[in-house]
């Protein structure tokens, strides 16, 4: 099985190609391929990072308004053999449970300020314990490795596994191993320089990571 951790789009000048591949395989194969909304995949984050722009250039402004439409279709969360819960962007400053996530009504066409929703798409992990108003400008959260433990230890998990963020070796592994940031993109943006990476889980939960490189590619129009 696969599973691609959201923010599909605004990575580099193919974002229209990526989702446009990732909607097929899971259309192909539905029970092998699954996929997370990141919290760029939202109309506004959208419009304001070139994704907009792009599908208008490449193909139309209706086509836009579909992906918009089927963005709000992502699930939030999943979780992997009822012990690792994957999220693109983070955990609340409440005390949350898997059926609170599983709850939220996302057809709303806006991600509520302060909600539940909005610190899945775009909370971060910090070192110090407890929360803070995080590093976005107001939107999402930071939180501390014991609003980790305490999450997992609430709902019975062993891991949280989030994305989000670029890392120079492509993962890191933080709040005493039970928080990973995994990020996909190398050379993010095309300036970055990072690694790329993926994780490998086994059926008992076994972990390996594989860290790449970036490949050239054609220069196209920015966005």
């Amino acid at each position: 099985m696969y599973l691609f951790n959201g923010d599909f789009i605004d990575r580099g000048l193919y974002g229209f190609e990526v989702i446009l591949t990732l909607f097929a395989y899971k259309w192909l194969y539905p029970k092998s391929f699954y996929l997370t909304r990141g919290n760029h995949e939202h109309i506004n984050v959208a419009k304001n990072y070139g994704f907009e722009k792009e599908v208008n250039t490449k193909y139309s402004e209706i086509m836009f308004e579909y992906f918009a439409e089927t963005f709000e279709t992502l699930p939030l969360a999943n979780l992997i053999n009822e012990k690792i819960l994957v999220v693109h962007g983070g955990l609340s400053n409440r005390d949350i449970t898997l059926d609170d996530i599983k709850n939220i009504y996302r057809f709303k066409g806006y991600v509520p300020a302060n909600s539940l929703m909005e610190y899945l798409l775009w909370s971060d992990p910090r070192k110090k314990h407890g929360c803070d108003i995080g590093k976005r400008g107001g939107i999402g959260i930071g939180f501390g490795p014991d609003i980790t433990e305490n999450f997992l230890k609430r709902n019975n998990l062993d891991l949280l596994i989030r994305s989000h963020e670029a890392k120079k070796e492509g993962y890191e592994i933080e709040h005493n191993g039970k928080c990973i940031t995994i990020f996909s993109a190398p050379n993010y943006c095309g300036i970055y320089k990072n690694k790329g990476a993926m994780i490998n889980i086994t059926s008992d939960l076994k972990l390996t990571f594989k860290t790449f490189d970036a490949v050239t590619y054609p220069k196209q129009h920015e966005y």
